[in-house]
């Protein structure tokens, strides 16, 4: 019971222990709340979402986790290396070039002692951290949000009552679809195929842990993302078309090796490579939400929404996302008003950033997006404002923006008048989302409808 109100049995509730319930968890520890999170695992386990934005160290910062992240030893990483199927090809996304950057450099992490640093700043800040627990339900009256939570090995749940309750559920969803909250991105069905090796060679020169992103031949890509001085991650992304296409019947194991082989570049730095994790299938993992926020709750990270890994925005939206959730709860208990509407501006946040980043995503599964974005020599102008947004700053300047739109604008000019010369196949087999601008709503700036009011 919370002494400080016997009402309530803690101030808040977080449901969800990776990065998005943590950093929530930790910035109401921060403020002063009494807040109790369940994590429905046992802390380590494993995690994908290995690569991070530069924007993930103000998080660190506001977290106050910045020295024990340094002393982990996780790979640096400056940017990211882009690659065709063929190497003949690519490019250097650097950084340290971004405008509107506190600090460049972040970090490719082990997931497994990665969540649970966070985990373990959260205890120390005061958080009742309850591992292997599970919230199964919740209600939400006017003045408390109530949580049904299971125990491993109790079979009887506990009702536990707060002001307030941060999901961070992830894929798993607890609101989203208790409201039926959750928006599917058809042009983003995508299937992400993956394991962990050894013996993969490292980049030469002065930042070998950079990430390599590695265009196939058709319309899938590679990621190769060092997460130890071991281990390095490799994964397949495919459009749901082209997995069907390319798996016909086959395992896992058996596609991800066939698409090593039909990739060259990846077949010569895979040649002496040892697996030593088996082979995992992500499916459908992009969506939106059409509220992020109602009476009494309030989505963070992957609960809320989750793009397509290919810029590597999930792990920092979900601890910024986080932390905003936290801000937004201190807030709403000094106004004393937990309404949805008092939570309107955050859940315009989150759906703007998910936007600004939507776009660059949707851009990426077209030919002429790969055209511009792998050229070898784009102008650096231009190009130097699209690497501030996908190092994190996607809340960037009037200038930055508007030389986003000049990007934009060259893609839409390159599927027209070729201004670099076309690298990326065109035709139907190559396996691109054929869905236009015109039939997408979020594209064109149209909202997708809030819950009813008595949902919320």
């Amino acid at each position: 019971m919370n002494p400080a109100n016997p009402r309530y049995d803690f101030d808040f509730a977080v449901a969800g222990g990776g990065p998005a319930g943590s950093s929530a968890a930790i910035s109401l520890g921060q403020l002063g709340h009494s807040v109790v999170l369940f994590e429905r695992e046992t802390f380590p386990r494993f995690h994908i979402g290995e690569s991070l934005l530069s924007t993930a160290n103000d998080a660190f910062a506001a977290l106050g986790v910045t020295k024990r992240i340094e002393a982990a030893g996780f790979p640096e990483k400056w940017g990211a290396r882009l690659i065709t199927h063929d190497g003949q090809t690519g490019r250097y996304v650097d950084f340290a070039n971004a405008r509107e950057i506190t600090r460049p450099q972040t970090y490719q992490v082990c997931r497994q002692e990665f969540d649970r640093i966070l985990l373990e700043r959260a205890r120390e800040v005061g958080v009742d951290v309850r591992e292997a627990c599970n919230v199964t339900a919740c209600e939400f009256t006017p003045d408390a949000a109530i949580l049904d939570v299971a125990s491993r090995g109790n079979t009887a749940a506990a009702r536990v009552r707060v002001r307030a309750l941060v999901d961070a559920t992830g894929r798993g969803g607890l609101i989203a679809r208790k409201f039926n909250l959750r928006t599917e991105e058809p042009r983003l069905a995508n299937i992400a195929i993956y394991s962990h090796y050894t013996n993969v060679p490292r980049l030469e020169g002065p930042r070998p842990d950079d990430i390599r992103l590695i265009a196939c031949n058709d319309a899938g890509w590679f990621w190769l993302i060092p997460i130890s001085k071991e281990l390095t991650s490799v994964g397949v992304v495919l459009p749901k078309t082209l997995y069907r296409r390319l798996a016909n019947g086959s395992s896992s194991e058996e596609t991800l090796n066939r698409t090593i082989s039909d990739t060259p570049v990846v077949a010569e730095l895979m040649r002496n490579a040892q697996r030593e994790w088996p082979v995992r299938v992500e499916k459908d993992f992009s969506y939106s939400a059409s509220a992020y926020a109602g009476n009494r709750w309030i989505l963070a990270g992957d609960a809320g929404s989750f793009l397509d890994p290919v810029f590597s925005t999930g792990v920092s939206i979900a601890m910024e996302s986080g932390i905003e959730a936290a801000a937004e709860l201190h807030r709403a208990l000094v106004r004393n008003d937990f309404s949805a509407s008092s939570f309107a501006a955050f859940s315009r946040r989150q759906r703007k950033r998910f936007q600004t980043f939507r776009r660059f995503v949707v851009g990426f599964y077209t030919p002429q997006f790969r055209d511009v974005f792998f050229s070898p020599e784009p102008p650096k102008l231009i190009f130097r404002s699209v690497v501030t947004i996908l190092a994190g700053r996607w809340n960037a300047g009037l200038w930055t923006r508007f030389l986003n739109q000049l990007f934009f604008a060259m893609i839409s000019i390159q599927k027209r008048l070729n201004i670099t010369p076309p690298v990326f196949r065109r035709d139907r087999d190559a396996g691109y989302p054929t869905r236009t601008r015109s039939e997408d709503p979020i594209a064109n700036g149209v909202r997708p409808l809030t819950p009813p009011v008595g949902q919320r």
